[in-house]
């Protein structure tokens, strides 16, 4: 009999403290049943960890983007939240035709949302703490 390996879950890293971060990760909990999707917030060791290895040690000590680690890749802005929506349930991925809008166009949306989010949307001191039921979705910091 041969075992079917599951496949390494996506990880999302997130800004903790902005309040349209934890809600677009709450949002992608409620829409993954599959459990494809972990997460970690940019200010966590254990999202500082998987940075290390990036490009240019992509995007550290920034938290002005969503970082998605994904089959040894790392993508960022618009690209990791399309790739996101592609991994949701139906009709999320519906959105990953976006993805043929030059990125340099969804880029500059995403940067502008960006630069806005904690005057439109609020920030926390601390960052998001996982429920009891989603715990297990979040990477720990050792």
């Amino acid at each position: 009999m041969t075992r079917r390996l599951e496949p390494t879950p996506s990880v999302v890293l997130f800004d903790g403290v902005c309040h349209l971060c934890q809600g677009a990760v709450k949002f992608i909990i409620k829409r993954d049943p599959e459990r494809r999707f972990r997460f970690a917030s940019l200010q966590s060791e254990a999202g500082k960890r998987i940075l290390q290895d990036s490009p240019d040690h992509l995007n550290l000590g920034r938290q002005d983007t969503i970082v998605l680690y994904q089959n040894g890749a790392y993508y960022t802005r618009s690209s990791a939240a399309l790739r996101i929506a592609k991994g949701l349930r139906y009709p999320w991925p519906l959105a990953y035709g976006f993805i043929l809008v030059p990125r340099f166009l969804r880029d500059a949306v995403y940067r502008f949302v960006a630069a806005n989010r904690y005057r439109w949307f609020g920030k926390d001191e601390t960052c998001l703490v996982p429920t009891k039921e989603n715990k297990q979705r979040f990477l720990q910091d050792e």
